[in-house]
């Protein structure tokens, strides 16, 4: 375990810098998993990250030496910051005090839609992109397509809304969501308020592609059209609309409840 405890020193910069930028993330393709949970699913589903970042007070923690007890085995790198330098680069508020350094998958799409997948068109709050991941990954989702427009999905905020649902998806991101559709060979389906179809009446008994768009202007119409099926959910009350997340949610498990009936 090396200790650092100097705020000048070039690793600890580095880290604050990865901590509070989008762009310096992007650049260096890598970014910090901060918490137990991530980090506990990090190593169970993907192995060992480039380095383990602990607060001094963390070593008192019996889940944090766990897990540097694993990765001391393995002789991956752990780093031991004072409480007040681990505080500069978590954004966790009330943390325990642990966090990996890893890099982010840069995939490439390379073959067209085959399996039942998620795209992401313009989806900018990282709240709703992380709970949209999570659901799809508890409902055996395994792909997710992002737009340019759609927010970081190795973000720390889209990281801790998803829960660890990053460990078992395949994310693209800056997808030409267009090409894809065009390309497809399962059918896609666009949520839209102003559908005629109701999702209830679709057969889901097969992979489909779903199409969730910006929070306030919803799917693009180009896309739009696209779309094999447009579909809405019939909804009470007096309510306008469902927030995305929570429309993707009622959109993957209906297609659950399908496949199990």
């Amino acid at each position: 375990m090396k200790t650092i405890s100097s705020r000048d020193n070039a690793q600890y910069k580095e880290l604050v810098k990865l901590a509070g930028s989008q762009q310096a993330r992007r650049k260096a393709g890598r970014t910090l998993l901060d918490g137990v949970h991530l980090c506990q699913s990090y190593l169970q589903l993907r192995g060992l990250p480039e380095q383990c970042v602990v607060g001094e007070s963390a070593l008192q923690n019996p889940e944090v030496m766990d897990i540097i007890g694993q990765l001391e085995a393995q002789r991956a790198h752990v780093l031991a910051l004072p409480d007040a330098l681990y505080n500069g680069i978590s954004q966790v508020e009330h943390g325990v005090g642990v966090m990996f350094l890893i890099a982010t998958p840069e995939r490439v799409v390379d073959a067209p839609l085959s399996v039942s997948a998620v795209l992401l068109d313009g989806v900018q709050d990282p709240g709703n992109v992380g709970s949209i991941l999570r659901s799809a990954a508890a409902a055996g989702i395994k792909q997710v397509y992002c737009s340019a427009g759609t927010a970081f999905c190795w973000s720390p905020k889209v990281l801790r809304a998803a829960m660890g649902a990053h460990f078992v998806l395949d994310i693209f991101e800056n997808v030409d969501l267009a090409d894809l559709m065009r390309n497809a060979r399962v059918p896609t389906l666009a949520t839209s308020g102003y559908a005629a179809q109701r999702l209830y009446d679709i057969d889901l008994r097969q992979p489909v592609a779903w199409i969730f768009g910006h929070e306030g202007q919803g799917v693009a119409d180009d896309l739009l059209s696209a779309a094999t099926h447009k579909v809405v959910i019939p909804h009470l009350g007096q309510v306008e609309s469902l927030n995305v997340a929570a429309c993707a949610a009622v959109c993957f498990f209906e297609q659950v409840r399908q496949n199990q009936t």
